[in-house]
Parts: C-alpha cells; structure tokens; sequence
C-alpha cells in the first residue's frame, strides 16, 4: 500500500487531524541516505511531520521547511515539503549509532540531544515566516508539540513513530497531528486529553498495522470523526541538472575559472536525494559564458 495522509474533522470542527502512513517514503529515504537505525527513525518520523504540515499549506507553491540544528551527534536534520505532501529531507550524520534507550529504544533524543527547531513556511511573500524553538525532547513529535503551542498558539497533540525490521529495513512509519480549534469547548479538551493520554504510542497502533483512518477512528470515534480527504504523499526531491547548472552560474567566473583550471570535470551532489551531477570541461566552460563577470 502506498503512503497517504488523511485529513480529518471532529467534534463538530471543534477539532481538525491529520494521521500519516509513510513507510514507504522512509524506507526510500533509508535507502537513498543508507542511514543507520537511529537516524532512519530520526529522518522518518521528520519526513512524517513534514508532508502532514506541508499538506496543511494552502498555495500551490507554498513551501515548508523544517530544520533541526542540534549538539548530539546526528549534528542536524532537514526536510522540506510542499503543498501536496510531496517530501524530501536528510541528516548530517547518517552513520550515527548509539545504544538503545532505557526502554530499550532506539535513543532519537540522545542522538539529538541540545538544539533549535526552526520552522519555515515560503508562501511567497516578501519574507519567509520562520517559527523558531528549542528542542524539548529531542524526540521530534514532543518538539513539534511544543512549537504548535509556543510559535503558533495551536494546542495540538504530535505523534511520530518509526518501527525497525531485524534487518534494519523500515517495518512501519507514520504519525499524527490532533489540534484543538480556538472555539473548542472545555468539555471536548478534556475528553481529548484523557483519550490522548490513553494511548501508549504510535510504534503500537502502526505494529498492529491500524491504517491512518482506524488511527483517527481510534482517537476520535468518540468524537464524530468526519474523514474529508485522503492526500498521496511520497518521497520527491525536484533537483535536476538545470537547477544544478543555474547554481554554479551563480558563484561567479573566477570560482568557475579555477574548476576549468584544475583540468578535472566536477561533481556536485543533491544533499536531499543523494543524486550525482557530473560537468565535464566543455560544459564548465559553457557555464564560464554565461556566469556574472563579478564573482
């Protein structure tokens, strides 16, 4: 089954959700990046909260980013995304290993310990909105959690899971994000709450194999559940040798003078999909003509 989100109301619009399955688009992500364990879950559950928020934008050009920068030894995360949930993301380190948590979990929150979470939404205004936090947990959802009620005043409840297979391929990966509408009333809090606070974790509703939709029905039902769409999402980085080219046409000519001087043909490498652009001298030296002449 391929990956989706699915939007959802409740509690007469009281509230509004979003639940995710994405192993599909982790596993990709595994594979592009060759990450260790600890990093698939970390980049997993990122790439999770990424195409939910980026479906939640409203213009076809809207653009999302969210960039963890941190002290532990994963040094760093990014993802992007845009409007139809289409994602793509990487970490600094992919290799990093550390031993399981107390729980005998994989440790996201030692692995990125300290830092800052910046959230960046393009939507083609003259500036970016950036929202920025410290990192609560490390573990990613409490972080988000935690940004929504601080930088946006939306109280919502974040889950982001990643379950490993014994051959550290991804099994399950998915998510949701639950937020209550400035209107609820108290009643509808407090029943949310106490729901919320009943589930044990979203590694136990994906390891049963519950879909996006018996997720929400398992939250919500109680609630009036009203699903209103199902949106595909999918790992898509949109790098080609085009963009690639306008980039070092932009460094300026005496950057590119001294490529062509080194005799070799260069390669430049796509951080998000890993993807390898090669320019040999004759191409380089194409782009020398068409470069700004101050560089």
């Amino acid at each position: 089954m391929t990956d989706y989100i699915v939007r959802a109301t409740a509690a007469n619009n009281q509230i509004r959700a979003f639940a995710a399955t994405t192993r599909e688009l982790a596993e990709y992500a595994r594979m592009i990046h060759n990450t260790s364990p600890i990093a698939t879950a970390a980049l997993g559950r990122l790439l999770t909260a990424g195409s939910m928020m980026g479906s939640m934008m409203k213009g076809e050009k809207d653009i999302l980013t969210l960039q963890i920068q941190c002290s532990g030894p994963i040094k760093g995360l990014t993802v992007t995304a845009d409007a139809n949930a289409n994602v793509k993301g990487y970490v600094v380190n992919p290799e990093v290993m550390l031993p399981p948590s107390e729980s005998g979990k994989l440790d996201v929150g030692k692995a990125l310990d300290l830092g800052i979470l910046n959230v960046i939404k393009d939507m083609g205004l003259k500036e970016p909105y950036v929202g920025q936090t410290h990192l609560v947990s490390g573990e990613i959802a409490e972080d988000l959690t935690y940004y929504y009620a601080t930088s946006e005043q939306v109280p919502s409840s974040v889950a982001l899971g990643v379950l490993m297979n014994r051959d550290n391929t991804v099994k399950q990966a998915g998510g949701f994000i639950i937020q209550l509408m400035p209107f609820a009333e108290e009643e509808v809090i407090t029943r949310l709450e106490e729901k919320i606070s009943k589930i044990t974790s979203i590694t136990a509703l994906l390891d049963k194999d519950m879909t996006p939709e018996m997720i929400l029905e398992e939250i919500l039902g109680d609630f009036g559940l009203e699903i209103m769409e199902t949106i595909p999402t999918k790992f898509q980085c949109n790098c080609s040798k085009e963009r690639v080219e306008k980039a070092i046409v932009s460094i300026g000519r005496k950057d590119i003078q001294e490529m062509i001087d080194d005799g070799k043909p260069i390669e430049v490498n796509c951080h998000f999909c890993n993807q390898h652009y090669s320019f040999e001298l004759p191409e380089l030296k194409d782009i020398l003509k068409r470069s700004r002449p101050n560089g």
